[in-house]
């Protein structure tokens, strides 16, 4: 379970996710922590600009893979505004990362898409341990929940 240490940087990924709303994208963020507990890399969704793999726990998976060690990368947290989608959590694999603490989950984001009438994706929702087995994971926080809900229903209906 996340502690209540780890909610600041959950409160951070919200706040990213909040600036990508404000800038057109949709309302993503997520922080990498190294074990020490310094923030190593921060980002938010650009996918507005038509490249839809402009996730920001992909970008934390290719800074953490040209700027970390293996041993730092495998003791590094990635706190997220929502679970990984099944393309973010291969790039989190592959490059070896440790821990993921997200806010919403994807079963939460299909749920709340469907009830705003936005169509499916095109890429099916998978939990982040049916792509990454191994990879401890930590999430929902329902605390902090219904701010992510809200953070989508302003983008979608804006859209």
């Amino acid at each position: 379970m996340v502690n209540d240490g780890e909610i600041q940087h959950l409160r951070r990924c919200i706040e990213l996710a909040t600036e990508a709303l404000e800038l057109g994208d949709e309302p993503f963020g997520s922080v990498l922590v190294a074990a020490e507990g310094q923030v190593l890399f921060e980002d938010h969704n650009h996918v507005a600009s038509g490249d839809r793999t402009r996730h920001p726990e992909f970008e934390i998976a290719r800074w953490a893979a040209a700027n970390m060690t293996p041993e730092a990368r495998a003791e590094a947290t990635v706190y997220t505004s929502g679970e990984h989608c099944p393309m973010c959590a291969a790039a989190h694999g592959w490059v070896g990362l440790g821990r993921i603490g997200y806010v919403s989950s994807s079963e939460q984001l299909a749920a709340w898409l469907t009830d705003l009438g936005v169509p499916a994706p095109p890429v099916r929702a998978l939990p982040i341990r049916e792509v990454v087995p191994n990879v401890a994971v930590e999430g929902p926080v329902p605390a902090l929940a219904e701010q992510v809900r809200d953070l989508h229903r302003r983008f979608h209906s804006s859209t």
